[in-house]
């Protein structure tokens, strides 16, 4: 009996590649079926890269406005209250604590 199915072993392990491959073909992670995940994870990326770039345009902003060449007083003070840790009479300040950095 095995003897008579040995010729036909190599076409029995074609079939299951084939079998594997076209299974994996369609469901696999980047198969044909998983099209609605990419473009949802696509969307998902396209918000956070405008997020960044909000951020990045508001960095890029502050530090325009901190060199010296043109130098914003409300920011420079701004920035020397949180430094420094000062306030004026009016600020209301909400105490936090910071974790401890190592040195």
């Amino acid at each position: 009996m095995i003897d008579r199915m040995r010729p036909y072993a190599p076409t029995g392990v074609i079939f299951l590649l084939i079998l594997y491959f076209g299974v994996q073909a369609l469901t696999g992670e980047r198969g044909l079926l998983s099209h609605g995940d990419r473009a949802e994870m696509l969307q998902q990326r396209q918000v956070e890269l405008a997020q960044l770039e909000d951020q990045r345009s508001d960095l890029e902003l502050r530090v325009r406005y901190l060199r010296t060449d043109n130098l914003s007083r409300d920011l420079l003070e701004e920035r020397a209250r949180i430094v420094l840790g000062f306030a004026t009479p009016g600020d209301y300040l909400i105490p936090v604590e910071r974790p401890a950095t190592a040195s």
